[in-house]
């Protein structure tokens, strides 16, 4: 039998909900974010776009996002980023973002599961899509990012929901 497509997303929501109420096995010094974030890069994260799925797939998407991305996170889980990709209409745009990991649950100490949120500035949704992000005024709109992920070693990998549009996964590995 094949399962929908959305089975893993709804997989991933019950499983971050689950997640969040378990006991955690880091200090609470660990979880508590510092303000302001230290400007101190603890390691830099470089990820690309590995799969797309559009929710309600129109004929003019595409799921070939082409995305790279660069993220600097400080000690306190606080992050900073670009990315650069193709958007669902095949036009190149851009996200810079600031944003912040909670970890919730560590099986061994090399494997972390964990959320994240990013909020930033969305560029590159031109003419005629234009009006298919919320308040893309000048070709710039506000953006917001929840995602579920793991950290295995130097490798990560992230199940990304954007908006009502779709999901996308991505991997990555740090330095």
């Amino acid at each position: 039998m094949i399962l929908p497509w959305t089975t893993p997303i709804r997989l991933a929501t019950v499983s971050l909900a689950m997640g969040l109420m378990l006991p955690s096995t880091t200090t609470m010094a660990e979880q508590r974010p510092t303000w302001p974030p230290q400007l101190e890069i603890h390691h830099v994260l470089l990820q690309t776009s590995l799969y797309t799925r559009h929710f309600d797939p129109q004929p003019d998407h595409t799921n070939q996002q082409e995305l790279i991305s660069l993220e600097l996170h400080n000690p306190q889980r606080w992050l900073a980023g670009g990315a650069r990709f193709l958007n669902s209409f095949d036009q190149e745009a851009i996200y810079l973002y600031a944003g912040r990991e909670f970890p919730f649950w560590e099986p061994t100490g090399n494997i972390t599961v964990r959320a994240k949120l990013t909020a930033g500035l969305l560029h590159g949704y031109r003419g005629e899509y234009r009006d298919n992000i919320p308040f893309n005024h000048f070709g710039t709109a506000p953006a917001a990012l929840p995602s579920v992920g793991a950290q295995w070693g130097r490798f990560e990998t992230d199940l990304i929901v954007f908006g009502t549009a779709g999901a996308m996964i991505i991997g990555g590995i740090r330095f």
